[in-house]
């Protein structure tokens, strides 16, 4: 049974040792869809510090083929990210009016708004994978997987994180094992990680919440989530944190595969602020406000179903450049986003 460290607190800003060893403490957050390919993880290795791939919405092929090309570029340890999709009850009379409500942004690309389905992200085939290509870090998000999961991972020496938005959501994943947490404040862009769909996420700025956390569980942080300058990451590890992850200050990185329509985004002026939306999936999710944002307020919580709904009209509004219609993840750091290669912008956000 895997050691529980729940139970003791931790009153001191010195931060835990990770259970991997980095040289430089910076982390390049999972980004699902597109931007965390094999080079933007190596390079982020390469640097000192260490990278991430996205396994979500990606087979168990798909994911493989990833590790193994990212292999080839570093020798130092990189992650993987898994999504904790949990079976959900769900009402359909909802599920079909938010599709009739999304027609109209179907008609305007000539096509048909996509049926709501659910399935567990081949859940049982990445954790094969894993076992096979062996990462040296996997990380869960969307929920904390169950004991005999993490214990499992951990005797083939493979390092465990669940990111977390509460100290509730802390002292579930250390009861259940895990190794390290991921804090994840609510300045961050794109999903928050909330473990409960319907809740609505902590608004708790991310120092306050590493200590929170720190206070009520004995385990490493690493902490994420509006980080974007130099002068940032050094206030958050002050915290205690043993790391910083980095997302949207790397969505413009020469390696990163973010696709074009969000890359012009980013750079656009007329994009003002950002916004916390269900609109695109169902899940609570930090992007640029767009018309999309405001024309659809309300689109319940049902995960992956709305995901599902939406993908043709994300697709289509991708292909045609629609920034307007288009899921734009950002934190709140993102003015402070630069184009440039990894290397370089990781360089100058480490104190």
């Amino acid at each position: 049974m895997p050691h529980n460290r729940e139970a003791v607190p931790v009153n001191t800003s010195d931060p835990l040792p990770l259970p991997f060893p980095i040289g430089r403490p910076i982390i390049g957050a999972p980004m699902a869809g597109g931007p965390s390919t094999p080079d933007l993880v190596a390079a982020v290795t390469n640097t000192g510090g260490m990278g991430f791939l996205a396994g979500g919405y990606k087979n168990p092929q798909q994911l493989a083929a990833q590790i193994t090309a990212t292999r080839t570029l570093t020798q130092g340890p990189i992650g993987v990210n898994l999504f904790v999709v949990s079976a959900n009850d769900v009402d359909e009379d909802e599920l079909e009016a938010y599709r009739q409500e999304l027609q109209p942004e179907a008609d305007r690309y000539g096509i048909q708004v996509g049926s709501p389905s659910w399935d567990d992200d081949f859940w049982s085939g990445k954790l094969e994978v894993i076992h096979d290509l062996r990462p040296d870090v996997v990380s869960f998000t969307f929920g904390c997987p169950d004991m005999d999961v993490l214990h499992e991972l951990a005797q083939a020496g493979i390092s465990t994180a669940v990111t977390v938005t509460s100290t509730a959501e802390a002292r579930t994943a250390a009861e259940r094992g895990v190794q390290i947490l991921i804090v994840q404040g609510p300045d961050a862009g794109g999903h928050r990680a909330t473990f409960d769909p319907a809740a609505e996420p902590g608004t708790d700025p991310l120092p306050q919440l590493i200590r929170a956390i720190r206070n009520a569980v004995e385990l490493p942080v690493i902490a994420g989530g509006g980080i974007s300058t130099r002068e940032q990451v050094r206030a958050i590890l002050d915290t205690g944190a043993t790391a910083v992850q980095l997302g949207t200050a790397l969505l413009l990185a020469d390696e990163a595969g973010t696709n074009p329509a969000h890359r012009s985004a980013l750079q656009d002026p007329a994009f003002t602020e950002t916004k916390i939306t269900r609109a695109f999936t169902g899940r609570p999710a930090r992007g640029l406000r767009n018309r999309f944002m405001d024309d659809h307020p309300r689109s319940g919580h049902a995960y992956p179903q709305i995901h599902y709904i939406t993908a043709p009209l994300r697709a289509a509004a991708a292909a045609s450049n629609d920034l307007q219609g288009l899921h734009l993840w950002a934190g709140t750091g993102y003015r402070n986003t630069r184009t440039g290669a990894a290397a370089d912008i990781i360089e100058d956000l480490t104190p």
